[in-house]
C-alpha cells in the first residue's frame, strides 16, 4: 500500500516492532508463553511466573536455564535474532519452542523491559533495560545464573491495544491457561505461580505426566483418566501418541479441557480435532472428554509455521496421525485390541499418589461400538422410569403455543417423542426440550438481586477441584452462578465448596453441572449485554440435562410436552437446535398423493 505522499518507505524500525508485536502480543498471556517457551528451550529446571493486575502492570518470568553473555543479550533484543536457526534448512526441521526472533524486540517495544542475565560460568550478570523500544540502559548485575525477564506496564505506548484488554481476573485467568498447558507439556520442569504477591502454585519437577496431573487436578480427576496404549509396530516409527482420556460415563460434563501437545508444544489442527471426535465413543449433547494427547512424530513432518503464534500446525502425513490418535483412543477405550491382543479397559491402572490404583473396567453400555463399526448396536427397550426432575413453568396463553391440542403416539427405540396434533405430525428430542425448560425457569424472574432459581440446601455440601483456568472463570462469574440458585464459595487453591443448588437440577451432579458452566464461560467472553453472563450461566446449567438418560413412559413424556409447550421459545433448544420437526397434515397428504 502506498503511503500519503504516494511513495513506498521502508518502515522505521520502532515502527515495525509494534507491529510484529500484534502477531505474538495480543494480552499478558501472550508475553507468558513467549517467555515461559524461551525459559524451556534455554535447559531451565525451575521457572517462576509472576503477574500483577492480570498482566497489565507485571508479567515475570525468572528461569535457571544457561542464560546469555552480554553480546547475547543485547542480540536478542534485534529484530530475526534467535539461538535456534543458523540457516533455511532448520526451519524444516524445528524442535525448539520459541524460535520466533521478533517475540522479545516486539515485547520490549510495547512496555517497559528489563532484562537481567547470566551464564552460569559467569562470575557476573548483565542488566537492559528497555523503554517502550528504546533502549536505556546496560550494565553488570550481581544475579543468580539464569534469566529474569520483567516485563512492565504492557502497551504503555500504544493505548488503542491496551483499551482491548479484559478485566484483571480474565486476563489472569489467561495467564493461568497458559501456566497449566506449559506446566503439562514439561512435567520434569517445577513451576511456580505468583500473582499479586500471593503465589498460587509450585509444582515440584515431576517424574511422571500422572505425577503433574495430579498435583494440578487432584486424585478424584485423575482416577476418571485411563493412560493411552503404546503404539502399535505399524505406527511407532511413524507417529507416537500418547498420554491420557476421561472415560466414558454418563454423569460426565458433556465438555472437558482438551490438550494436545506435538512434539512438547501446545498445538492442535483440524484432523486432531477430527480423529478424537471420530474415534470417542457417541453420547447425546456435545460430548468432549478431558484429554492429554501428546504426538512425537519427525519435525521435518509438521510445519509449525502455520499460525503467527504457532497454536496450529499442519502435518505431511495427516491420515498417519488420525489413525494413530483413532488406535490409541480406542485401544485405551476397549474399542480394539492393543498390541499386546488385550484390551486396555480391563487391565489399566494409573498411578495416584505413588501407588498403582486398578481403575474398574468400562461398562460396555458406556462404549457403544464407532459410527462405522460392522457390529450392530442393540437397542435397548427403554424401561418406564420417574422424570428426573421437577420442571414447573406457568401455563402460556393457549393462543400461543405450537398447538391447540396434542396426543402422544410413541417413543422410537432412539429415544425421540412422536405426538400427533391439530395441525400434523410432530417429532421431539427430549434433551433438547428438557434444555429449553431448564433455561426458561433459570430466567424466569428479572434480574432484582434474588436467585431467579429456587434453591435445594444439600443434605452433606459437595466440594469440587477445577484447573487453575476453570477456577478463575468459576470466581469471575460466581455472582451470576449464584442468582441460578447456587450457592458456592472458594475453599482453597481451586476448590468450591456447594452448598446448595437450583432445585430444578437436583437429580444431576453438582460439580458436574458446575464443570460444564466453567467450559462455557470460556466461549462466552465475545457476548456482552445487560445480562449476557446470567444468560450464559443459565444456557450452561440447562445444557447438563444433554448427557442425562431420559427413558420416559407414557405420563413423563406427555408432562414434558406441555412444559415445552408453555415455553416462551418452544421450537429451538437454548444452543440453537431444533426441539421439534413438524410435519403438516397438508404434507403428509401431499406426499401420500392422498385426494
Amino acid at each position: 500500500m502506498a503511503a500519503r505522499d504516494g511513495h513506498v518507505h521502508v518502515l522505521p524500525l520502532h515502527v515495525a516492532n509494534k507491529i510484529a508485536a500484534g502477531e505474538v502480543v495480543e494480552r499478558p498471556a501472550s508475553v507468558v508463553k513467549e517467555l515461559v517457551e524461551n525459559s524451556v528451550d534455554a535447559g531451565a529446571a525451575n521457572i517462576k511466573v509472576s503477574i500483577a493486575q492480570g498482566g497489565r502492570k507485571l508479567v515475570s518470568v525468572r528461569d535457571d536455564g544457561c542464560g546469555m553473555t552480554k553480546d547475547d543479550a543485547l542480540l536478542s533484543l534485534e529484530r530475526q535474532a534467535t539461538s535456534k536457526i543458523l540457516d533455511v534448512d532448520d526451519i524444516e526441521n524445528i524442535d525448539t519452542l520459541g524460535f520466533r526472533g521478533e517475540a522479545i524486540p516486539s515485547i520490549a517495544s510495547v512496555s517497559r523491559f528489563t532484562l537481567v542475565t547470566r551464564r552460569h560460568d559467569a562470575d557476573e550478570g548483565t542488566q537492559i533495560v528497555v523503554n517502550a523500544g528504546e533502549l536505556v540502559e546496560t550494565s553488570t548485575a550481581g544475579c543468580p545464573p539464569g534469566t529474569l525477564v520483567e516485563v512492565r506496564d504492557l502497551f504503555c505506548n500504544v493505548p488503542a491495544r491496551r483499551k482491548f484488554l479484559r478485566s484483571f481476573a480474565t486476563e489472569e485467568g489467561r495467564v493461568k491457561g497458559i501456566f497449566t498447558v506449559h506446566a503439562l507439556a514439561h512435567p520434569g520442569i517445577g513451576f511456580s505461580l505468583v500473582v499479586d504477591g500471593r503465589e498460587l502454585y509450585r509444582l515440584a519437577p515431576a517424574t511422571s505426566l500422572s505425577d503433574r496431573l495430579l498435583d494440578i487436578y487432584g486424585a478424584d480427576f485423575v482416577e476418571s483418566l485411563i493412560p493411552l496404549p503404546p503404539p502399535s509396530d505399524a505406527q511407532r516409527n511413524i507417529v507416537r501418541v500418547s498420554g491420557y482420556i476421561e472415560k466414558p460415563n454418563l454423569s460426565m460434563p458433556t465438555r472437558r479441557d482438551q490438550y494436545v501437545f506435538v512434539n512438547g508444544r501446545p498445538a492442535t489442527a483440524p484432523s486432531i480435532a477430527y480423529a478424537v471426535r471420530e474415534a470417542y465413543p457417541h453420547r447425546q449433547g456435545d460430548v468432549k472428554p478431558a484429554l492429554f494427547l501428546f504426538i512425537e512424530l519427525p519435525p521435518n513432518q509438521v510445519d509449525v509455521n502455520v499460525h503467527p503464534t504457532k497454536r496450529e500446525v499442519r502435518f505431511r502425513d495427516n491420515i498417519a496421525v488420525k489413525r494413530a490418535i483413532a488406535e490409541a483412543i480406542e485401544g485405551a477405550l476397549g474399542l480394539r485390541p492393543t498390541t499386546s491382543g488385550e484390551t486396555t479397559s480391563e487391565a489399566t491402572t494409573i498411578e495416584t499418589n505413588g501407588a498403582k490404583t486398578p481403575l474398574p473396567p468400562l461398562p460396555h453400555s458406556s462404549t457403544p461400538p464407532l459410527p462405522h463399526s460392522s457390529t450392530p448396536t442393540p437397542t435397548p427397550t427403554p424401561t418406564p422410569t420417574p422424570t428426573p426432575t421437577e420442571l414447573p413453568i406457568a401455563a402460556a396463553d393457549t393462543d400461543a403455543r405450537p398447538w391447540k391440542w396434542f396426543k402422544f403416539l410413541a417413543t422410537t427405540a432412539s429415544g425421540y417423542l412422536i405426538i400427533e396434533t391439530d395441525a400434523g405430525l410432530v417429532t421431539i428430542n427430549p434433551h433438547a426440550a428438557r434444555e429449553r425448560i431448564a433455561f426458561e425457569r433459570l430466567l424466569a424472574r428479572s434480574g432484582n438481586g434474588e436467585p431467579t432459581a429456587v434453591s435445594q440446601q444439600l443434605l452433606i455440601p459437595e466440594t469440587i477441584r477445577l484447573s487453575p483456568v476453570d477456577a478463575a472463570r468459576i470466581t469471575a462469574a460466581i455472582g451470576d452462578i449464584e442468582q441460578m440458585g447456587f450457592k458456592i464459595e472458594p475453599f482453597g487453591r481451586d476448590t468450591f465448596k456447594i452448598d446448595a443448588v437450583p432445585q430444578l437440577v437436583g437429580a444431576l451432579s453438582p460439580a458436574d453441572v458446575i464443570s460444564t458452566v466453567a467450559r462455557d464461560l470460556s466461549e462466552g467472553g465475545a457476548k456482552r449485554g445487560e445480562r449476557w453472563r446470567e444468560e450464559l450461566v443459565a444456557k450452561s446449567i440447562a445444557r447438563s440435562f444433554a448427557g442425562m438418560s431420559l427413558a420416559l413412559d407414557e405420563s413423563g413424556a406427555t408432562k414434558l410436552v406441555e412444559e415445552l409447550a408453555s415455553c416462551r421459545m418452544p421450537y429451538i433448544s437454548p444452543g440453537g437446535k431444533p426441539t421439534m420437526i413438524f410435519t403438516s397434515t397438508r404434507e403428509l397428504d401431499r406426499r401420500f398423493a392422498k385426494n
